[in-house]
C-alpha cells in the first residue's frame, strides 16, 4: 500500500513522495533480505560447520518472514499465533546437527538484516509507524526464538529418554 506524501522541498515548493508501510517494504525485499541474511551466516565459522546446501539452510525463512510480515500488519492489540514455521525450524536445526548458540546466532543475523533493510529503505518508510514497527519485528523474531528453542529443547528431551 503505497501512500503519497508531502513534504517541503529545498526550494520552498512541494513535493510528492511515496511511502510504504515496513509491512510492504520487508515484502518486496523478502529475496534479498534471504540473500543478505545468507552472507552474513557464511561469514560465521560456527554456523558454517555445519554443511548444508543452500536450500536446508534458508529454506525455513520465507515462512519465518511471512509471519513476520502478518504479524505488522495486526491491529494494534491483537494477540500474536505461536509460529508455527518456528516450531518446525528448531526440530530441524536440531536434526541438522546445530547448538542453541548456532540458533540464537541465526535469529540475531535476521534481526540484523531486517533493520538494514529498513534502513536502504528509510527515504520510502511512513516514520509515524517506524518505531513500533521496528519494536514489533523485534518482539516477532525474539518470540519465535522461543519457540525454536522450545521445540528443539522438547526433542532433545525425546531423544534423550529414547537413548537410555
Amino acid at each position: 500500500m503505497t501512500k503519497i506524501v508531502t513534504e517541503r522541498s529545498n526550494h520552498n515548493g512541494t513535493r510528492t513522495v511515496p511511502t510504504e508501510s515496513v509491512a510492504d517494504i520487508l515484502e518486496r525485499e523478502l529475496d534479498p533480505v534471504i540473500h543478505d541474511w545468507m552472507r552474513l551466516v557464511e561469514k560465521q565459522d560456527d554456523l558454517m560447520t555445519i554443511a548444508l546446501s543452500y536450500e536446508d539452510r534458508t529454506g525455513h525463512l520465507p515462512a519465518l518472514l511471512r509471519e513476520v510480515i502478518v504479524r505488522l500488519r495486526l491491529d494494534a492489540g491483537t494477540k500474536a499465533p505461536i509460529s508455527v514455521a518456528a516450531s518446525h525450524h528448531g526440530d530441524l536445526r536440531r536434526r541438522q546437527g546445530y547448538t542453541v548458540a548456532m540458533v540464537v546466532e541465526e535469529s540475531r543475523l535476521l534481526q540484523v538484516c531486517l533493520f538494514t533493510t529498513l534502513h536502504k529503505n528509510t527515504h520510502l518508510i511512513e516514520y509515524n509507524k517506524l518505531l513500533l514497527d521496528v519494536v514489533t519485528i523485534a518482539d516477532e523474531v525474539d518470540a519465535q526464538l522461543k519457540q525454536q528453542m522450545l521445540r528443539y529443547m522438547e526433542a532433545n528431551a525425546v531423544s534423550t529418554k529414547t537413548d537410555v
